[in-house]
């Protein structure tokens, strides 16, 4: 050995990628856990429970909040739902045409109805239809109203999906039918919407969920006392007792529905990935 060599140095061993990871995940729950023990600690539930959290109250919204307000809810939301699906589904088979004025008023409704606000449309139905047709009735009364405005609304976004989920069949399907013997029409009918429909049944079922929630937006319709929903509800029995336990309740209402909704479509995503796999 030289003077000018130097004995190798032992290499300095640092964390392993795992170990970063789990290190990392440890300050992660410990700042969680931190952030929840503060709020707690300085929270005053007193004052929460005495605000939100009344009992007697709360029984008093039972059995309407569920026979009345919860109903209305639903059935808004299904109701909007199904005019939406088959506009969307309309609105998908002409943004696909080949004739050029479909594609143009198809791709200009899904730009006007996807930025404005879902409150602009129910004013634009409760206020300007009116104004434009006078006379004209919607059929149905508010039901009819909430179904339109909804339905508008979801239109938008069910016509990008359903347009997506069109295209997503390999256009060896279509090929396959029209060698069968079937028009363009019915290979689309009985070939291709089913598969895509497959394809995108979970993005369809999370628009449900974000309808059951517009629809508290009813309320600009101005409803009677049978027709309210649950945020309506809500709110009015706020303003009567003078206490938010009414809104919390009406909360635990669209969470009893949507929640399990957001599993189901999880639980498709999944089984679509393994498919897929």
């Amino acid at each position: 050995m030289t003077d000018t060599d130097t004995p190798l140095q032992p290499k300095k061993k640092g964390l392993t990628r795992r170990q970063k990871r789990t290190l990392s995940r440890g300050v992660q729950y410990a700042v969680f856990a931190a952030a929840v023990i503060a709020f707690a600690a300085t929270a005053d539930w007193g004052r929460l429970q005495n605000q939100f959290a009344q009992a007697d109250i709360a029984k008093q919204m039972f059995p309407d909040v569920i026979t009345l307000a919860l109903k209305n809810t639903v059935l808004y939301t299904l109701s909007g739902f199904v005019v939406g699906l088959v506009l969307g589904m309309v609105i998908a088979l002409m943004r696909l045409s080949s004739v050029g004025p479909y594609r143009w008023l198809a791709g200009v409704y899904i730009e006007i109805f996807r930025g404005l606000p879902a409150l602009l449309i129910f004013i634009f139905v409760g206020v300007a239809v009116p104004l434009a047709f006078p006379g004209t009735e919607i059929p149905g009364g508010t039901y009819g109203k909430v179904a339109l405005a909804l339905g508008l609304v979801s239109a938008a976004y069910m016509a990008e999906t359903i347009r997506a989920g069109i295209q997503a069949v390999p256009k060896g399907q279509m090929e396959a039918a029209r060698s069968l013997g079937f028009s363009p029409a019915k290979a689309m009918i009985s070939i291709i919407i089913p598969q895509a429909f497959r394809i995108i049944l979970p993005p369809l079922t999370n628009e449900l969920v974000l309808l059951f929630k517009d629809s508290s937006l009813v309320l600009f319709l101005g409803v009677t006392l049978e027709e309210r929903e649950l945020s309506k509800f809500g709110r009015d029995l706020a303003s009567t007792t003078a206490n938010s336990t009414p809104i919390l309740v009406a909360g635990l209402c669209y969470l009893l529905v949507t929640i399990p909704l957001s599993f189901v479509v999880r639980r498709m995503e999944n089984k679509a990935q393994e498919a897929i796999r």
